[in-house]
């Protein structure tokens, strides 16, 4: 299983899994230049998922899904960025949007909503994950263009309450899969609230009235993503499709082991992924190569042991990272402090991704002049490892954190509302 180079304990289970992420590995990869170079989402990946079973991977049994966890979502984000990373990242935030169901459901059975909020909790996370698990995308919009010192993700997107349901009103400016999911898990902020406890969340479906596609994202790096992002413009959801208990937001959060909603680590694994692949390519262009004049690799060179004298280290910095805390967030039972791994993958996704998007320029320097394509594995490489040196923080915010909690105790919050006034 390409998986068990970054998970190398497998269970008989997730290797069961891991082998319909490795079924379907030969076509991402097929299709991946292409989507690269017209920067579009490959649709008959959506049934390629769909059919493989893979939209259910991390939801329980019990609801339908596969019944697997962040170990296997890791396993499959990291297999699927060897072959597109796009679709591994649109992969990736379709699966985080289980948390909306897992969190709420695991909040719940620790007594924190009231009796009278719980059957409302529960039927909107279990329709989350029921969903999931029947096969529907759900693609996760949160990030906005509005930002906020206090807070990485500030809601300014609006839900205000009419007779049978709200009106949204907002514009979502991240969010893989725009145009290809069937639904969008939307955040926004509940009228009349000004902290995170009015955060709420809302399936709105692809083609409902309001809903529209933000101009063309002409992305710098993982072009296939369908990222263009979204309006909503007086948008009309059914009370039974929304989770608009104030507090709830926060509440579910408090359940997650480490980062905001427990799953960010397999993010950085899509970057690793295609770090370990730009890695295998280069190092098999420059050993089969060979010099005109005396017949060796042109890997015996000076200049290339240098190169990959630095890219293998670099390697293996994101393995280590990401393999401690694959350990830190899985382990039962937990040693650490829910700060503790939470102040661990701070550092820890930064430094991820700085080490293999410098695995991708020594691929870029090890291929020379006839390498440097925009369609060559190397030049892909380099454009999509930069997209991991600024999505959701860049490594500098993430060391600025960790300092702040260790010199002053400072708790980071991760999400909240915009002021009233922005618009």
């Amino acid at each position: 299983m390409i998986g068990e180079r970054l998970v190398e304990d497998m269970t008989a289970d997730e290797r069961d899994r891991a082998r319909r992420v490795d079924s379907i590995l030969p076509v991402l990869r097929a299709a991946a230049d292409h989507a690269d170079t017209t920067g579009t989402f490959p649709a008959g990946h959506v049934d390629l998922l769909r059919d493989a079973g893979l939209l259910g991977l991390v939801v329980p049994e019990k609801f339908g899904g596969l019944g697997g966890g962040l170990r296997d979502l890791a396993a499959a984000t990291y297999a699927m960025g060897t072959a597109c990373p796009s679709t591994a990242l649109a992969y990736f935030f379709h699966n985080t949007s289980a948390s909306r169901g897992l969190l709420p459901l695991e909040a719940i059975d620790a007594g924190l909503f009231d009796a009278d909020e719980i059957p409302v909790v529960r039927a909107f996370a279990e329709k989350v994950l029921t969903r999931m698990a029947d096969g529907v995308w759900l693609a996760n919009f949160a990030s906005e263009s509005v930002k906020t010192e206090a807070a990485n993700i500030t809601i300014a997107t609006t839900a205000s309450k009419v007779d049978g349901g709200w009106i949204l009103n907002g514009e979502k400016s991240f969010g893989c899969a725009t145009g290809v999911a069937d639904y969008y898990l939307t955040s926004a902020k509940l009228d009349g609230h000004d902290t995170a406890d009015g955060i709420a969340t809302f399936f709105v479906p692809r083609d409902a009235p309001g809903v529209s596609v933000r101009a063309p994202w002409n992305g710098l790096g993982m072009r296939a993503t369908a990222n263009n992002g979204i309006r909503l413009t007086d948008v009309f959801i059914a009370d039974d499709e929304a989770l608009g208990v104030p507090g709830a937001f926060p509440k579910m959060l408090t359940r997650s082991r480490g980062s905001f909603v427990g799953n960010q680590l397999a993010i950085a694994a899509v970057y690793t992924g295609c770090a370990q692949n730009v890695y295998d390519e280069a190092l098999a262009a420059a050993t089969s190569k060979t010099f005109a004049d005396t017949g060796n690799p042109v890997a015996s060179s000076p200049v290339h042991q240098v190169l990959f004298g630095e890219m293998t280290p670099q390697l293996q910095t994101a393995y280590l990272w990401q393999r401690y805390q694959l350990m830190v967030e899985t382990a039962e039972p937990a040693f650490k402090s829910k700060q503790d791994v939470f102040t661990q993958w701070r550092l820890g996704k930064g430094s991820v991704t700085e080490a293999c998007f410098h695995v991708a320029l020594g691929a870029l320097k090890a291929g020379g002049t006839s390498a440097a394509s925009m369609q060559g594995s190397a030049g892909r490489a380099l454009r999509d490892l930069a997209m991991g040196l600024v999505m959701t923080f860049p490594a500098e915010r993430g060391m600025l954190e960790v300092a702040e909690i260790a010199t002053e105790a400072k708790a980071n919050e991760l999400f909240a509302t915009a002021p009233a006034e922005v618009g």
